[in-house]
């Protein structure tokens, strides 16, 4: 009984089976702040990456066996919390920098986040309800994983590739839109196999790739050196 009294330095039960959580977090910090600085090639990189460390951290944290009923509650809580930044308010920045706006815009970015907090509030109480009852969940999800962002963003940058630059803005407003209310939609897909996660990290490395160092869709940082300053300048210039 003397290991359960003893008190840690921290808070929470971070080991080894959260190590690609907190490196999928600080890929997409990291990417915020490369899409605030107008290299949005990187930043969907990021994304992608965020991406590949989600689709295994499950699979490295079922690897320890025994955990107690608080160390996977408290897995749970903290995959969903990074879900809301790498793959709810990540994604939304993007889309915003690169044109998003106007009343269709802020209607695409609303839906998105709602749809995103719902599925993930809503995946939550799943999760928990299977901890306790000691039942083996579905092996569909109901709606779209908030996650899928992390394949559908790329593979729309690509279009970068075929359209006129005026028409990103438009297209990933659709894809806000469209994707949002997919979260929510009551819909049965099946849960990919590894071998089908592997080819969808293919296809999605492909293509990040291409965008990466082919791209031919030059976005321009927010504000330019030597005209507007930083952008965090001009906001302070703009307050009365």
């Amino acid at each position: 009984m003397e290991h359960k009294n003893k008190k840690s330095v921290f808070i929470g039960m971070a080991d080894y089976t959260v190590i690609l959580t907190f490196i999928g977090l600080l890929s997409s910090v990291f990417g915020m702040v490369q899409a605030m600085a107008g290299h949005f090639r990187l930043a969907i990189f990021c994304l992608a990456f965020s991406g590949l460390c989600d689709a295994f951290d499950g699979r490295v944290a079922r690897t320890k066996k025994n955990r107690s009923r608080k160390a996977i509650l408290n897995g749970i809580q903290l995959d969903s919390l990074c879900d809301v930044i790498c793959f709810g308010v990540f994604p939304i920045m993007i889309c915003t920098l690169l044109g998003v706006n106007g009343i269709l815009g802020a209607i695409s970015v609303a839906i998105y986040a709602i749809g995103g907090v719902t599925r993930l509030a809503w995946f939550n109480v799943l999760e928990t309800e299977e901890l306790y009852s000691g039942e083996k969940g579905e092996s569909v999800y109901h709606g779209l994983p908030i996650t899928s962002i992390s394949v559908i963003l790329p593979l729309v940058f690509l279009l970068s590739f075929v359209v006129r630059d005026e028409w990103v803005p438009t297209i990933l407003t659709l894809t806000l839109l469209v994707t949002g209310l997919l979260f929510v939609l009551n819909f049965k897909l099946r849960k990919p196999k590894l071998r089908v996660i592997v080819i969808l990290i293919l296809v999605v490395g492909a293509a990040t790739l291409a965008i990466l160092f082919f791209s031919r869709h030059h976005v321009m940082p927010v504000s330019q050196p030597g005209e507007d300053g930083p952008l965090i300048d001009v906001i302070k210039e703009e307050q009365p």
